[in-house]
C-alpha cells in the first residue's frame, strides 16, 4: 500500500492482526514444510536475516524484484493486439460500497488577524481555545 512512504501500513496491520512482521524485506525464502518465511532487511549495520512464522506481515524493499523493462519488438506487438473494450454492466451487479449520508458546504472562512509578537500570538490562541 502506498502510505506516502511513511511505512506505516505494514506495521499497523501487522499490531492490529497481532502477527509477526518483516519490513523493508530485500530477499524472501519461504519453507513451507516449517510454515515460516525467511528475509532478508538492510540495516543500519549491514544486514539482518528474520525467520518469521506465518502468517506474518511483510513491507518490500525496492530490491525484493528485479524489474522486466519492455523491449522494442514486444512494445511493437502489443500495439498491434486488439483491444477487447466491455461495459461495466458485463462484470456482473455489484452493491454499493459507499452510502452518501448528507453533503454540505464549508462555512464560510474567519477573518485572519495580525499580530506584532510571539507573546501576543500566545495570548489569543490561549483565548481561542
Amino acid at each position: 500500500a502506498i502510505d506516502d512512504d511513511c511505512n506505516q501500513t505494514g506495521q499497523i496491520l501487522a499490531a492490529i492482526l497481532d502477527w509477526p512482521q518483516g519490513t523493508f524485506v530485500s530477499r524472501l525464502e519461504v519453507e513451507p514444510q516449517a510454515q515460516a518465511v525467511l528475509v532478508e532487511r538492510e540495516v543500519d549495520g549491514g544486514l539482518e536475516r528474520l525467520r518469521l512464522k506465518l502468517p506474518a506481515v511483510l513491507t518490500a524493499d525496492l530490491r525484493l524484484n528485479e524489474p522486466r523493462y519492455a523491449t522494442l519488438p514486444n512494445i511493437m506487438k502489443a500495439k498491434k493486439k486488439p483491444l477487447e473494450v466491455q461495459p461495466l454492466e458485463a462484470a456482473g451487479p455489484s452493491p454499493p460500497r459507499l452510502r452518501l449520508l448528507r453533503l454540505e458546504e464549508p462555512g464560510p472562512r474567519a477573518a485572519g488577524a495580525k499580530v506584532a509578537s510571539v507573546p501576543e500570538l500566545l495570548d489569543s490562541l490561549r483565548q481561542a481555545g
